[in-house]
């Protein structure tokens, strides 16, 4: 079902994924264990992806199918190139074998090149419009039809991979190119077994070329072969003169005139737009087929990935690197302190009450604020601005200090006189001594801490 130019492995993966996401269009498939393999044998998310549509297709038969169809795809176009080749000799042997071998040259080149100009046109409308009708009319579709009819049977899943094919090709804007390198080439092989045929007839017997007409001006058809033997008379083939037109009984040289005008006419108007049209469509393929992939951005493959993003284990973006003590701040000066004491509540669960009832009530501030970035901001504002002598910061003691209580108690510091810290609601000394161990493992020592409100407070005079 693939060209011989598909033989790439990333290709058939595609084709294996593209089917797959066709196959979950009805529903999807228990794939509990191809997503747990997937996540552990695959790196990114798209190969992850591609690994479990390899997986799923195993058990379809996906890949045993598309292997036949790869076997079977060059038998199948040599039984095609061999149908056409049979059909050009037969269009050769009805042009060259007649039994009176007297050849109409008009009838004999609109013969051999009408079916040609025909599909060529559709093939070229088709590089413009997006239709489905011009491409399946191709040889190339045929051939594909053909592979995977004989590779898949009546009841495999040749239509499946056939939708994933065309649809890849599709997207890499393939498509026509990818068909018409087979169709090119077929006709290719037609129009040169069809010339050898003819040449091998005109050489060794004897023809009699002319034209004929009912109701069309003689005038007509000199015009007409001179403006069509223009193009292959740059390639040196002759063009009848008028007077070889008109004349009802050529001589020998008007009759060679004539034979080489018509096969100049194939090789130019039929043989070589068909070779050039084989080596561009090579060429195209060679340069887009990098983008034979599926389109990762579809929703199906977008939940894909999500659900391959869950199975991934946590990262650890903010790890600890070990304890590393840092410069305590010296604090302010007595000259720039105001006397003032704040009570800040930091990170205090929401049914503690607040304030508490024992806090003297010469404090300056009594604060709470939950720990957020945008209220720690503003909280350090008022520090900064109020310079006071004192900051009571008090904790639940039951809770665990993190590297984010140590950075604001260096925030804190940096802006009071001195820093002493509260453990409210301490279930026992293990906690206390955890915060105490936590202080002195932080080079944080000169903050005093108890669970005591009034040995927190011991040794501070009322503020003014």
């Amino acid at each position: 079902m693939t060209n011989t130019a598909l033989r790439e492995s990333p290709f058939p993966d595609a084709v294996i994924t593209e089917a797959i996401r066709w196959a979950e269009q009805n529903g999807p498939l228990d794939d509990a264990q191809a997503m747990r393999t997937a996540a552990t044998r695959a790196a990114d998310g798209q190969a992850q992806i591609t690994d479990r549509a390899l997986q799923l297709g195993e058990r379809l038969g996906l890949q045993p199918e598309l292997a036949r169809a790869r076997q079977w795809a060059p038998w199948v176009l040599l039984g095609l190139v061999a149908l056409i080749v049979v059909a050009g000799l037969g269009l050769a042997g009805n042009v060259v074998g007649g039994g009176e071998r007297h050849i109409n040259v008009i009838v004999a080149l609109v013969s051999l090149l009408g079916l040609h100009a025909l599909t060529l046109l559709l093939w070229l409308v088709g590089l413009w419009l997006p239709l489905g009708s011009f491409n399946t009319a191709s040889l190339g579709w045929i051939w594909l039809s053909l592979t995977a009819r004989v590779a898949g049977g009546k009841r495999g899943q040749a239509p499946m991979l056939v939708r994933a094919t065309t649809g890849l090709l599709t997207r890499a804007r393939l498509l026509p190119w990818a068909f018409g390198l087979v169709s090119h080439g077929i006709w290719s092989l037609s129009f040169a077994v069809v010339l050898a045929a003819m040449l091998f007839a005109l050489a060794f017997r004897s023809y009699t070329l002319s034209w004929e007409t009912t109701i069309l001006d003689p005038a007509f058809f000199v015009r007409a072969v001179q403006v069509l033997g223009w193009a292959p008379a740059q390639l040196g083939f002759p063009v009848p003169d008028a007077a070889t037109v008109l004349a009802a009984a050529p001589g020998a040289a008007g009759q060679r005139t004539w034979a080489l005008w018509l096969t100049g006419c194939i090789v130019v108007y039929g043989l070589l737009p068909r070779l050039a049209l084989v080596l561009l469509s090579a060429a195209i393929w060679k340069r887009r087929s990098k983008a034979l992939q599926p389109d990762w951005r579809e929703p199906y493959y977008r939940k894909l990935l999500a659900r391959f993003a869950a199975l991934a284990p946590a990262a650890i973006v903010d790890a600890d690197p070990g304890r590393v003590r840092g410069a305590v701040p010296t604090g302010l000066s007595a000259s720039e302190q105001q006397d003032m004491l704040f009570v800040i509540g930091f990170e205090l669960p929401p049914d503690m009450p607040w304030p508490p009832a024992t806090l003297p009530a010469d404090a300056t501030q009594v604060l709470r604020i939950d720990g957020s970035a945008p209220a720690r901001r503003a909280l350090l504002d008022q520090l900064a601005q109020a310079h006071p002598r004192t900051v009571l910061l008090v904790c639940h003691a039951a809770s665990s200090p993190d590297r984010g209580t140590e950075r604001f108690v260096r925030e804190v510091l940096a802006h009071c006189g001195e820093c002493r810290l509260w453990l409210a609601e301490a279930p026992g000394a293990a906690a206390t001594q955890r915060w105490l161990d936590w202080l002195r493992d932080s080079g944080l020592e000169r903050i005093a801490a108890s669970d005591k409100l009034d040995t927190a407070l011991q040794g501070l005079g009322p503020t003014a």
